[in-house]
């Protein structure tokens, strides 16, 4: 899960994107509103955490132009303020969430998974399909209850399919989805991880839509 983080603080900054990387996040930050915004404008996130005080763009500005330009993806607003008339602005601009400084990065994790969970129609922490369950809470994995050891990068792959479960996924979009924008960046690295899981999961629990990318696969799928 790929995440814009928009925060002027540069320690809170700091804080935030080292505790939600070590949660398993792929982050990029801007300092400001006006590279915030660009980077929601022509890149694809996930989700974004963006503070409302910021300079040159305010954050209910950079969300306003957001969705009147269409991206929809969820967006956590953070605030220094109770009051609230700024919360219902932020809400009516199109925020997705808010919180209120200062918080514990433990319930911004949590609550960015929440709006994850959401956006993919599903309010169960634990994603399932097929014999393969996901808590997105802890990382644990089981096929047919057996736990599976996936490294970090298995569980960001297998964590996007298994969000959206009927959906092809290109090798594009997991690279974007997967990866910040400064980590090394190979599309055959997906490739890698994907037969890995194959391995560890069946080799029917994600297919190859040739020329398209990959999905999660069916009852009834057969290896490749």
């Amino acid at each position: 899960m790929r995440i814009l983080l928009i925060e002027d603080d540069a320690d809170l900054s700091s804080r935030l994107h080292k505790g939600l990387t070590k949660a398993g996040f792929a982050v990029d930050s801007a300092a400001d509103g006006e590279a915030g915004w660009q980077m929601g404008e022509t890149q694809d996130f996930d989700a974004a955490v963006l503070d409302i005080g910021l300079p040159s763009l305010t954050g209910i500005e950079v969300l306003k132009r957001w969705r009147a330009a269409g991206r929809n993806f969820p967006v956590l607003l953070l605030t220094a303020r109770s009051g609230w008339a700024e919360r219902v602005s932020g809400l009516n601009a199109g925020a997705d969430d808010y919180l209120e400084k200062p918080f514990h990065i433990e319930e911004v994790v949590a609550r960015l998974r929440a709006l994850a969970r959401r956006s993919a129609g599903a309010a169960n922490p634990v994603l399932h399909h097929r014999d393969i369950d996901l808590d997105t809470i802890t990382g644990r994995v089981t096929c047919a209850g057996r736990p599976i050891d996936l490294t970090a990068q298995e569980l960001k792959i297998l964590s996007y399919l298994m969000h959206r479960p009927t959906r092809i996924v290109s090798q594009g979009e997991l690279v974007d989805h997967v990866y910040s924008f400064d980590a090394p960046r190979q599309s055959n690295t997906v490739e890698v991880y994907v037969a890995r899981l194959r391995r560890k999961l069946g080799h029917g629990s994600i297919r190859t839509v040739r020329g398209l990318g990959y999905r999660l696969g069916d009852e009834g799928d057969a290896a490749e």
